[in-house]
């Protein structure tokens, strides 16, 4: 009886050695994600801005400063927001999207004086999770990172963002 039990242990061990390892998912990779140091664009400018479509659910405009896109080797797209709401205020703040996993990162807000301050939390967050994401989540799903992908260049951004959806979802 033991050396049944015997065989059938050696027969398993060999067995799971000749397994595949386990699935790892597409966006996974040897090694590990380093994200890039973020630079500070200039502070946006009326005339560099570019208005996209954030869906019903708000009354704001939205706008991306194009001078500001740019795409790193860490496959995150930098950029500035602009978001004007009907009574004339504005928001501005320099961001992240991480478009292989869906999260966006706050990096700098938008002062008065047309400078740049720290906000208290700078980590990445889902997109998905808040609710009030609105322009994160169209940027993300429908014009800068279609198919979890980022844009090959920053020209190939602006013009999804000119467009107000990336080329690649029509295909």
């Amino acid at each position: 009886m033991k050396s049944i039990i015997l065989i059938a242990i050696i027969c398993i061990l060999a067995l799971s050695s000749c397994a595949k390892p386990p699935f790892k998912d597409e966006f996974e990779s040897d090694k590990p994600w380093v994200e890039q140091a973020a630079q500070l664009p200039p502070y946006p400018e009326e005339n560099n801005l570019l208005e996209f479509n954030a869906g019903e659910a708000t009354s704001n405009r939205y706008f991306v400063d194009a001078t500001s896109i740019k795409i790193g080797e860490d496959g995150v797209v930098r950029f500035a927001l602009v978001i004007k709401s009907s009574a004339g205020a504005s928001n501005v703040s320099f961001e992240g999207i991480r478009c292989a996993t869906n999260e966006r990162k706050l990096y700098a807000l938008g002062r008065n004086d047309k400078t740049w301050a720290q906000p208290r939390v700078a980590e990445w967050q889902r997109i998905d999770l808040v609710r009030q994401f609105y322009a994160q989540r169209e940027l993300s799903r429908s014009i800068f990172c279609p198919f979890r992908q980022a844009p090959g260049s920053t020209e190939e951004a602006i013009q999804a963002l000119k467009a107000g959806v990336h080329r690649s979802i029509y295909r």
